[in-house]
């Protein structure tokens, strides 16, 4: 049984961040459906999962030469259905953190937050959004995150990593307009994938109450539901998992 009924047979897949959680999770399930004829699985990583319909390939969020090289080599005579970049980063060892006041604002924790979580994801849409498939619906997404809403914050703190998803948002709007333009039947999105047990929320989630802390498997099967809901009216959006949009 698929859950991409909205998209063509053989449909042609990309997840950029395929060694993460919740890019792994969305691999497998692309593997597992029937629409699906082939996977580019692309990280800095090796993705893990083996399927007959996976490529893998090596792509660095922080390099435009990778991201473009990828976008060439893979999508040249195949135009593709749905793209993800399923890339983040909210902390990485001792040295970056979610701030918790404005005394901890670092020039060098910003400049990489804002990297990976708005800039390497415009810059995949900026590659990959022109081998989309015309004719019919397509997909690009990136994910976001509930406290990149500027109207919904309402706790502060965490600058960087809300500044970066706030960023992220304009820039797909933006970018929908644009591809509205010349693909009509495209969307462009943000996804809120939930509080997800994965290791960019682990040191951060241990308040959260069990029903709220989704698995990457379960996340990413809300997350294709959504896809397969989408419909350019949408274009420029933030829907969380399950479907609801966020405010900006």
């Amino acid at each position: 049984m698929t859950a991409l009924s909205t998209f063509p047979a053989q449909s042609r897949v990309a997840v950029i961040g395929a060694s993460g959680g919740i890019g792994r999770a969305l691999v497998t399930l692309f593997a597992s459906d029937p629409r699906v004829e082939s996977i580019l699985a692309l990280s800095r990583t090796h993705c893990p999962v083996s399927s007959p319909k996976i490529t893998p390939g090596e792509l660095d969020l922080e390099d435009e030469a990778s991201i473009a090289s990828c976008a060439a080599s893979f999508s040249a005579n195949y135009p593709l259905d749905i793209v993800v970049c399923a890339s983040g980063i909210l902390w990485s060892g001792e040295h970056l953190r979610p701030e918790k006041s404005m005394r901890e604002l670092d020039i060098h924790r910003l400049t990489k937050v804002m990297a990976i979580n708005a800039i390497g994801p415009a810059l995949v849409a900026k590659h990959f959004l022109p081998t989309l498939r015309k004719g019919s619906k397509t997909v690009f997404a990136a994910l976001s995150a509930r406290v990149g809403s500027i109207g919904d914050n309402r706790l502060g703190g965490w600058y960087s990593y809300r500044a970066s998803k706030a960023a992220l948002n304009m820039l797909l709007k933006t970018l929908s307009i644009e591809q509205a333009r010349q693909w009509p039947q495209s969307v462009v999105l943000g996804l809120h994938p939930g509080t997800v047990d994965t290791g960019l929320s682990a040191p951060f989630s241990k308040n959260t109450p069990a029903e709220k802390l989704f698995s990457p498997e379960t996340s990413a099967a809300c997350l294709l539901r959504v896809l397969d809901g989408a419909t350019p009216d949408e274009s420029g959006c933030v829907l969380a998992w399950d479907g609801q949009r966020i405010e900006y």
